[in-house]
C-alpha cells in the first residue's frame, strides 16, 4: 500500500528553529544526546505489510513506516547537522532526512504582520516543499511543530483527495472570512473576484494533507508568490503566511474532519491567554496562537491545556511533572 513513490512524509518545523528567540526553549548544546531522554523504540504490528515525532510513532499502527521530513533554516543556531545527531540521539530506528530551507527565497517577500514570530522566513517553508523534497515524493502529510498527535496517523494519511483537490485540511465555514483581508482588498473587484463562486471557508495550514504532484502540475509555489508580491505592495492582510494560501486554495480544498486539528490552544495571536479543548473527538492537537505549551511549562506558567503536551516532550530540563493528574483526567495516558 506504501509505494516509493508515494512515501508517507512528515514535515515538522522544528520547534528549536520556527520560531525567534522569545519563543523557542534555549539551551547550550555542546553534548546534543545530554539534553533528551531517548524513546522508546516502536515497531510494527504483525498486520502491517511493509516495514509529531513521539506522538505519531506512539499512536501509529504502522510506526516503522514512517518517514519524517525535517526542514531546517540556514540561519538557525541549530544547523542541520546538530538537528540531525539530535533526532538521532532520541529516536535511534527513526527514518527520517534533514532538508535546508534557504530564507532568501521569501526574504524579498515576507511582509510584517500582526506578530512577530509570523514574519519567520521559515513560516513560508511550507509552500516550496514540492521544490525542496524529491520528486519522487508525491504526497505528505504536513504539521506545524507545536502539535501532537494522539490517534493512528494512517486514518489521515488514507483520506482522499478528490477531484483536482491538491490540499485537504479541516475546514470552517463559519468563521468571518472577512477578517482575514483588509478593506482595500475587499472593495477591490479585482482582488476579491478570487472567491467568486467559492464558498469562502477559512482552513488552519498547520496540518494538511498534500498531494506534491498536484501542486508541481499546478506550479502553486508561483501562484503564492504572485499574491505575496501584491501583498508587499497593497497591503492586503496582516496573518503572515496564511492569507495567500487562503487566495490561492481557499473554497477549493477536501474538507477533513474537525479532529484532525484542535487548534488555538496557544491562545489569542496578540494575548498569551489559555485556552480549553474544543467538545468533540480529539486526533491532533495545535498550539497555535502565541503562546507555546513548552516555553509555558519551563517558565512555571502553564495552562491547564499545555499538560497534555508534556508526557510527549521529551526534553529532560524540566521543572513540572509529567504524571501530573489534572481534573481528574491522566495526561500522561494520552
Amino acid at each position: 500500500m506504501f509505494l516509493s513513490r508515494s512515501v508517507l512524509g512528515f514535515i515538522f518545523l522544528s520547534s528549536l528553529l520556527l520560531f525567534p528567540a522569545n519563543s523557542i526553549r534555549l539551551f547550550k548544546a555542546e553534548d546534543e544526546s545530554d539534553l533528551f531522554m531517548e524513546a522508546p523504540v516502536y515497531q510494527n504490528g504483525p498486520h502491517c505489510p511493509v516495514l509529531a515525532i513521539h506522538s505519531v510513532v506512539k499512536h501509529g499502527s504502522c510506526p516503522q513506516n514512517v518517514f519524517f521530513h525535517f526542514i531546517a533554516s540556514d540561519s538557525s543556531l541549530v544547523v542541520p547537522t546538530q538537528l540531525t545527531r539530535i533526532v538521532k540521539s532520541v529516536f535511534q530506528s527513526l527514518s527520517f532526512k534533514v532538508y535546508v530551507f534557504q530564507k532568501k527565497l521569501v526574504s524579498d517577500l515576507v511582509s510584517s504582520s500582526i506578530r512577530q514570530a509570523l514574519d519567520n522566513p521559515l513560516n513560508y517553508a511550507r509552500i516550496y516543499l514540492a521544490d525542496l523534497l524529491e520528486t519522487c515524493i508525491q504526497k505528505v502529510i504536513y504539521l506545524d511543530s507545536d502539535t501532537i498527535v494522539v490517534d493512528d496517523i494512517q486514518k489521515l494519511w488514507n483520506i482522499n483527495l478528490t477531484g483536482s483537490r491538491t490540499i485537504g485540511a479541516p475546514e470552517y465555514c463559519n468563521a468571518n472570512f472577512d477578517k482575514y483581508f483588509t478593506s482595500d482588498f475587499w472593495s477591490s473587484p479585482g482582488f476579491s473576484k478570487v472567491f467568486e463562486g467559492k464558498r469562502a471557508c477559512y482552513f488552519n495550514t498547520g496540518v494538511m494533507v498534500m498531494d506534491l504532484g498536484r501542486w508541481r502540475q499546478g506550479d502553486y509555489t508561483r501562484e503564492i508568490e504572485k499574491w505575496m508580491r501584491v501583498q508587499k505592495d497593497k497591503r492586503i492582510y496582516e496573518l503572515g503566511s496564511l492569507p495567500p494560501f487562503l487566495l490561492v486554495f481557499g473554497g477549493d480544498i477536501e474538507a477533513i474532519d474537525h479532529r484532525w486539528n484542535q487548534h488555538g490552544l496557544g491562545g489569542d495571536n496578540l494575548v498569551n491567554s489559555c485556552r480549553t479543548l474544543h467538545p468533540g473527538p480529539v486526533s491532533l492537537l495545535h498550539w497555535s496562537g502565541k503562546g507555546k505549551p513548552w516555553v509555558r511549562l519551563d517558565a512555571k506558567r502553564p495552562c491547564s491545556i499545555d499538560f497534555l503536551w508534556a508526557p510527549y516532550d521529551l526534553y529532560k530540563f524540566h521543572g513540572y511533572s509529567r504524571h501530573r493528574q489534572l481534573d481528574g483526567f491522566r495526561f500522561d495516558s494520552l
